[in-house]
């Protein structure tokens, strides 16, 4: 690397007016982690030895599945006309379940990258991330990847995303983040068109946390984009919210290893190590200020994100509920999405009920806890929120069936969502009809060019949850895509469903469903503990029920012992005295006899297989 690189890596506070932040925003699988490997290749920072495919996706399991799961951020230097910039690029995941991470990523930036695939065009994705781009006021960049394959149409599609923004389809870039091809005169326009980062050098000095992730050496290292006044090492700092206050051992930048630096200026993105190993102390939207010259105001953070879909997540050995613990706390540190809170169940014991944005959020999660910290858990079917209102106008948030109040109800509203579905023009009548099984009521319909179109559907969120994504996929040849955003509550025809194991409730199996699905959903549960329930010296029924009507019914037999086998012959007395014997022993037993549902039985029924194999959108 040439000492003016290496200099614009290190800086002891780069000129603001030579800095450039953007993130790359795309739908999933359109190329984001691929040019941000060219990028890095391109401008020197790894050598061809070190560089391996998807170089910034640090997760084995994002190098598995082939999705960005974290944002990361680094740090690149490029040279126009004799000048040497730092350009701070975020590399953004694409699913709708980790849109968190983006908006995140966004307000840390100046400018954006819109990629779009040059042969599948605009996504439901693409339009979710370019309207949180417009949002934030960012420059936008359109750009076609994937040029060099056979079945790239560049020019239709740079038409479609014209229309889309606004302007000239000549003004799309064409690139091939495969072959490299386009990638420099992409850095060049991001010099010439992302405006540089403004902020008051000399004002106290004002820094966003936009990630933080723990390290069992270091403790949590915390990740900030300067806005004002600068940070030097070793200077005493103070956390806005929570007002805690740390001595900065080591400040630097992402280079795309961590490159020790003498302090961070306006506008520049970095880390920041204090020591500390308490994770609750580096809070994701928090504002990083100096302890002797504070900033009067913090600035202005994050919205919260709000948990779509509940599910509860228990360890399988009771002991490791300590471990588990701790593992969600420093997973926190690294996904400010997730919510959670202990809960404990009759069946399984202590656990957590976690708060998650989609099914591939839980799914990646559980995963990650598993992974790295070594645990077996066990993750129960996914649930939405309710709000329940009593006729005694009481009101009630359920945020699982066990919680369901008695008595006689007068309202029950479910959260909605409004689904943005993108597909071919010929699979309208297939996705229509999907939808009006899953209770949606359309929106609206547009085209976009002449064979694709948009489909807006006002849905229940406990509807697609579960297959919705993969039954849109299977009708569709995999054509669709699909992206959803939060629509509020409206009042439902919804009805709890018990389980009854000898006349019992077990709240573990409750659930609530629509009141049409009641009954299929009431026959599959019942049918499904029928195989898993061991069988008893005694027939135990097995019943669902929607208050106090029975709605489905299976039995378990009973194990009969055969009480004849000592009779070689003989009077018939004798034998029906046996068989009478038996039968008022059956009955006394089935009485005074409890039901011991196998740990097994309830891991079986209650884990979230139905959420399998929803990998991307």
């Amino acid at each position: 690397m040439s000492p003016k690189a290496l200099k614009a890596l290190v800086p002891s506070q780069t000129n603001p007016a030579q800095i450039r932040n953007f993130c790359i925003i795309a739908h999933i699988d359109h190329g984001k982690s691929t040019l941000a490997d060219r990028m890095l290749q391109l401008t020197g920072i790894v050598n061809d030895r070190q560089m391996r495919d998807q170089y910034l996706d640090r997760m084995d399991i994002e190098r598995e599945r082939g999705i960005t799961i974290k944002s990361q951020a680094v740090r690149l230097p490029w040279e126009l006309d004799g000048t040497t910039y730092a350009l701070n690029m975020i590399d953004t995941p694409g699913h709708v379940d980790f849109t968190y991470e983006v908006s995140r990523s966004l307000a840390a930036c100046e400018g954006a990258v819109l990629l779009v695939d040059a042969a599948q065009g605009i996504e439901a994705q693409t339009l979710a991330n370019l309207y949180l781009a417009l949002e934030n006021d960012l420059e936008i960049i359109p750009v076609l990847n994937k040029i060099d394959l056979p079945a790239a149409q560049p020019e239709k599609y740079a038409e479609e995303l014209a229309n889309l923004i606004g302007g000239d389809p000549a003004d799309c870039l064409r690139v091939s983040g495969k072959t490299g091809a386009g990638v420099s005169e992409l850095l060049d326009l991001i010099i010439k068109r992302v405006p540089a980062p403004v902020g008051d050098p000399d004002a106290p000095a004002r820094a966003m946390i936009f990630d933080s992730v723990y390290d069992s050496y270091r403790g949590v290292v915390t990740y900030v984009r300067m806005v004002d006044g600068q940070l030097t090492p070793r200077e005493q700092i103070t956390m806005m919210s929570t007002k805690a206050n740390h001595e900065l051992l080591e400040i630097g930048v992402i280079s795309p290893e961590p490159v020790v630096s003498a302090g961070l200026g306006v506008g520049e993105v970095g880390y920041l190590i204090t020591g500390v190993k308490d994770v609750r102390q580096s809070k994701v939207g928090d504002t990083v200020t100096s302890k002797l010259k504070p900033a009067a105001t913090p600035l202005r953070g994050y919205a919260d994100p709000k948990p779509m879909v509940f599910s509860g997540i228990y360890p399988i050995d009771g002991s490791d509920y300590p471990n588990l613990r701790e593992a969600l706390d420093k997973l926190r540190l690294s996904d400010a999405s997730l919510v959670y809170e202990p809960e404990t169940s009759a069946a399984l014991g202590f656990g957590f009920r976690c708060g998650f944005l989609g099914l591939l959020h839980l799914e990646i999660i559980t995963e990650r806890l598993e992974r790295e910290f070594n645990l077996s858990l066990i993750a129960t079917s996914p649930s939405v929120v309710y709000e329940v209102t009593r006729e005694d106008n009481s009101e009630f948030i359920v945020t699982n069936p066990s919680e369901f109040p008695e008595g006689k109800i007068k309202e029950v509203r479910e959260p909605m969502v409004k689904a943005t579905i993108l597909a071919p023009k010929d699979y309208v009548g297939t996705i229509m009809e999907l939808c009006q099984t899953r209770r949606g009521s359309m929106i609206d319909m547009q085209y976009f060019g002449e064979d694709r179109v948009q489909l807006r559907y006002n849905l229940p969120l406990a509807e697609i949850v579960f297959d919705f994504f993969d039954q849109l996929k299977s009708k569709t040849q995999g054509y669709a895509s699909l992206d959803y955003e939060d629509n509020g509550y409206a009042a439902g025809d919804l009805v709890k469903v018990d389980l009854l194991l000898q006349g019992e409730k077990v709240d573990a199996f409750s659930s609530i469903v629509h009141k049409d699905k009641a009954y299929a959903h009431g026959t599959k549960i019942a049918a499904k503990l029928r195989e898993l329930i061991p069988r008893q010296q005694f027939e135990v029924p097995i019943q669902a029920a929607v208050g106090s009507r029975i709605i489905a019914r299976e039995t378990i037999r009973a194990i009969r012992k055969d009480v004849l086998a000592k009779c070689y012959g003989g009077d018939i007395t004798r034998k029906r005295k046996l068989l009478e014997k038996q039968k008022e022993g059956k009955k006394r037993m089935k009485m005074v006899g409890r039901v011991e549902v196998p740990q097994e039985a309830f891991i079986a029924a209650l884990s979230s297989d139905e959420g399998k194999g929803e990998k991307k959108k």
